[in-house]
């Protein structure tokens, strides 16, 4: 088992900026990957960043990249998503995950955080 627990969410005026974070324990050698996802009411889970424990390799979203960073300290086992130029429409409960592999779909990762509210206004 892996537990994931996020914080640094809130609200945030448009072109502002946030950083998340999430830390993983127990098991966490059993999962090489940790990703964010973000969800609106009524809509799936949408992948926004992952990066690789080892190596660093990162992946973006079209619609974040240039604006939101992620990054990990495997000596803390956190990563970080900075968010910078928010725009209203970057609105949603944001989680992290942890998988195997770099994938863009929910369901290809293994464990979940409890997610952490981000609000932009215009």
């Amino acid at each position: 088992q892996v537990q994931l627990v996020e914080s640094g969410g809130g609200f945030v005026q448009a072109g502002g900026s946030l950083r998340l974070s999430c830390t993983a324990s127990g098991r966490t050698y059993d999962d090489s990957v940790m990703a964010w996802f973000r969800q609106t009411p009524r809509k799936e889970r949408d992948f926004v960043a992952a990066i690789r424990w080892i190596g660093g390799r990162t992946s973006y979203d079209g619609s974040v990249k240039g604006r939101f960073t992620i990054s990990r300290d495997n000596a803390k086992n956190t990563v970080w998503l900075e968010m910078s130029n928010l725009r209203p429409e970057d609105t949603a409960v944001y989680f992290c995950a942890s998988g195997s592999y770099i994938r863009t779909n929910s369901n290809d990762y293994n464990y979940w955080g409890q997610g952490t509210q981000v609000t932009v206004s215009s």
